[in-house]
């Protein structure tokens, strides 16, 4: 109905302008409603960004260290002296130590005025040399270790001793005595050791956790003008440069050491290096344990049962991601030659063999999701498929039937919004991540998003 202003003449009509901010008001509501309706009902999952990392790898071990030695028990009773420091190389047939029978260069020895200086000014480094190390590698938590040191000073000390009472063996031969003191010569060149344990022999093969654990060892130090008894072991002597350590690993290290085939190893009792040779162990109880095999260095270790070692060796760098997010999924193998483009988008597929309501048989084109390539074959999936299917290469009468599954390992991308799987190749793993290979063709790039808990998703749901 028009409306007339009488002050100016004019007709108005009455207006019925649309309310602009209500419709945006509107759209931002119905926008509201919407998502909090998607995030309602769909599934929240914690999710990790992957980034380029490397693992922190323990590679300190203590090992159990073999060699060829053998055990020299005395012919005769009576007192022992020593004549060689512990650790210094003899040859065949020469003097190691003495049995005196009648304790008569025990009474020399008691005769002579050592006096302050009766050791010479490289004696005294040596000692000093051996003192400053032992204090230097000291722990309380290895207390025992004084105990050793403890008698291979006295060893040293009585050595050095005992070579200024030498000269007198030709006195007592003379005096018509020699039949009490016993000369004991080496059988064979080596190395010279005063202690054994019962590891003398061990088979690298009948290795165990609870050896390497120290359980129940004991060690047995032969110690210097002592009274011994005929057939008691008066030194030990390893004849052969080449010797090894033994270590535990898990599996998936031991593999990784073995496919090396040498590592360096670093000696943490005095930090030297050397190359060793890799040989895997594996008992009765299907633990693993790797054998470092050396041809040097034995001689700075000769009286050393356990030894601890760091293995030098460069760790592999790539994709880190947490366990949690590997899974493991089953998938359709086909031969390559039968996924071929296809479809109005031009996607992957294989063409299916069907029958209709009529018995007539044709093909499909069944659109697939490719995971993997392997030996020519494709691993795929399709809620179409399965195994038994027949499939038909493209432009020929050639068949093939779906026979086979395989698993891959992966992980679920996230970044489409959905659970997708994607493959992954792990390069090393400790107890918390993986170390994958990167910028593989059917894998993760650097800072995708992967859903942290893999159990906690089902395949392609959607997710926010």
């Amino acid at each position: 109905m028009a409306k007339t202003n009488y002050r100016s003449g004019v007709t108005e009509k009455k207006s019925s302008n649309l309310n602009i901010g209500m419709v945006i008001f509107g759209i931002i509501f119905l926008y509201l409603l919407i998502c909090i309706f998607m995030f309602l009902t769909t599934k929240h999952v914690a999710g990790y960004q992957v980034k380029t990392g490397s693992l922190f790898v323990n590679n300190i071990y203590t090992g159990l260290a073999l060699r060829e030695e053998t055990i020299i028990n005395s012919n005769y009773s009576g007192y022992l002296n020593y004549y060689v420091s512990e650790g210094s190389r003899i040859g065949a047939y020469k003097m190691v130590c003495t049995v005196d029978e009648g304790g008569r260069l025990q009474d020399i020895m008691n005769e002579q005025n050592m006096g302050e200086n009766s050791l010479s000014e490289s004696a005294l480094i040596d000692l000093r040399d051996d003192i400053m190390d032992f204090a230097h590698d000291f722990s309380t938590r290895n207390f025992s270790t004084t105990y050793d040191f403890k008698y291979a000073i006295e060893g040293n000390v009585l050595k050095l001793a005992n070579s200024n009472i030498l000269d007198n063996l030709e006195k007592l031969n003379r005096a018509g005595d020699s039949g009490l003191i016993n000369i004991c010569n080496a059988p064979d060149s080596g190395i010279v050791v005063y202690s054994y344990d019962g590891y003398e022999n061990f088979n690298p093969n009948d290795i165990t956790s609870e050896i390497l654990e120290k359980e129940n060892y004991q060690k047995t130090q032969l110690i210097a003008n002592e009274l011994i008894s005929a057939g008691e072991p008066i030194y030990k002597l390893i004849t052969d440069e080449a010797w090894s350590i033994i270590i535990e690993t898990d599996a998936e290290r031991a593999d990784y050491l073995v496919e090396k085939e040498y590592v360096q190893v670093k000696f943490l009792k005095d930090q030297t290096i050397s190359w060793a040779e890799v040989k895997l162990l594996t008992n009765s109880d299907g633990k693993h344990f790797i054998q470092l095999i050396f041809n040097n260095s034995m001689i700075s270790f000769c009286s050393d049962r356990f030894i601890k070692i760091e293995l030098l060796i460069e760790e592999e760098e790539g994709l880190k991601v947490p366990n949690s997010a590997i899974v493991e999924k089953e998938f359709l193998i086909v031969p390559e030659d039968y996924v071929n483009k296809g479809g109005a988008d031009g996607s992957s597929g294989v063409l299916k063999q069907i029958y209709d309501e009529d018995g007539n048989l044709s093909n499909k084109f069944i659109p697939v999701t490719i995971y993997s390539k392997e030996d020519n074959c494709y691993y795929i999936d399709s809620p179409e498929l399965e195994l038994g299917n027949t499939l038909q290469l493209t432009d020929s009468n050639t068949t093939t039937e779906i026979k086979e599954k395989g698993s891959l390992v992966g992980v679920y991308n996230k970044n489409k919004g959905y659970a997708d799987f994607k493959q992954i190749q792990v390069l090393y793993q400790n107890e918390e991540y993986s170390i994958i290979k990167s910028n593989t063709e059917y894998g993760l790039i650097e800072y995708d998003y992967i859903v942290l808990e893999a159990e906690s998703v089902d395949d392609d749901e959607f997710l926010n």
